[in-house]
């Protein structure tokens, strides 16, 4: 089982095997507070809860799907991961590193696409993925960079200002910032939303080639026909709650079906978890 050492410095990250899962969360559960408006801050609605008593683990070396429609919980799980939002109840680990008590390493060993485009727009796209290394004290990281760079199809972008890229080229920047430090766990969300077809056929390649090489990947997607070729096992979320869990194939045979969209469709139409 790989796992990230934490030692940067020498500017080529180490790894070294453990029994810890890759991803773990155990009776998570989050509440957003009702909204606050005027002058004595009084509550305008119900407190929302987006998470139900969550309780997942995934082991290293998967490649794991998370589903579920808009308003599911999947972005809040994963902010809850990367520790931009505080689960209200239960523990969220990465690779044994509880994402509270012991932040700085569990983000070293985690990578994160996020949906939004984010991007600063001073700096070309070396510049970016450089400035990215150094938030984890990597030092001469040109040679992995320009392995990044090749395989998402940016090379002749190396000295883009990013204000010029298309959406479609800053998305394939933000896939390169979250592997510049090789962390041993990668979150994909939606990541080939809005991009074109030989972008998503060549970071499938590059991505599945991350994780046969040992890379840990958990990706959320609306493409199910992705899903279904990529995932060895599949979690649904449906209002917070994991209504479904199980090996694709065991999916697909136990609700029945062609494909996995429709299998999803009969879960999501379900009245008891499958």
């Amino acid at each position: 089982m790989l796992i990230y050492n934490g030692s940067l410095a020498r500017g080529e990250p180490d790894f070294y095997f453990v029994s810890m899962s890759a991803i773990k969360l155990e009776n998570v559960s989050k509440i957003f507070p009702p909204e606050k408006k005027g002058l004595f801050g009084r509550a305008t609605g119900p407190s929302f809860q987006a998470l139900k008593d969550i309780n997942l683990t995934i082991e290293h070396g998967e490649f794991f799907g998370l589903l579920g429609p808009n308003g599911a919980g999947k972005t809040t799980m994963i902010s809850i991961l990367a520790g931009l939002s505080q689960a209200t109840t239960g523990r969220a680990s990465i690779c044994g590193y509880d994402v509270i008590d012991d932040y700085k390493n569990s983000r070293r060993a985690l990578g994160v696409v996020p949906q939004e485009i984010v991007y600063d727009p001073f700096f070309t796209v070396r510049e970016t993925l450089r400035l990215q290394s150094g938030y984890f004290g990597l030092r001469h990281n040109d040679d992995w960079i320009d392995e990044i760079l090749h395989n998402l199809g940016l090379s002749d972008k190396n000295d883009t200002n990013m204000r010029a890229l298309s959406g479609g080229m800053k998305r394939r920047v933000l896939v390169a910032q979250a592997l510049v430090h090789r962390p041993p766990v990668i979150i994909l969300d939606e990541p080939t939303a809005g991009v074109d077809v030989d972008l998503r056929r060549s970071l499938w390649e590059f991505i599945s080639r991350l994780n046969r090489e040992g890379h840990t990947i958990l990706l959320t997607t609306h493409y199910l026909e992705e899903a279904e070729a990529l995932c060895g096992r599949i979690a649904m979320l449906k209002s917070g709650e994991i209504v479904a869990l199980d090996t694709t194939e065991a999916l697909l045979e136990r609700v029945g079906g062609d494909d996995l969209e429709e299998a999803f469709v009969r879960i999501m139409h379900a009245e008891k978890q499958l």
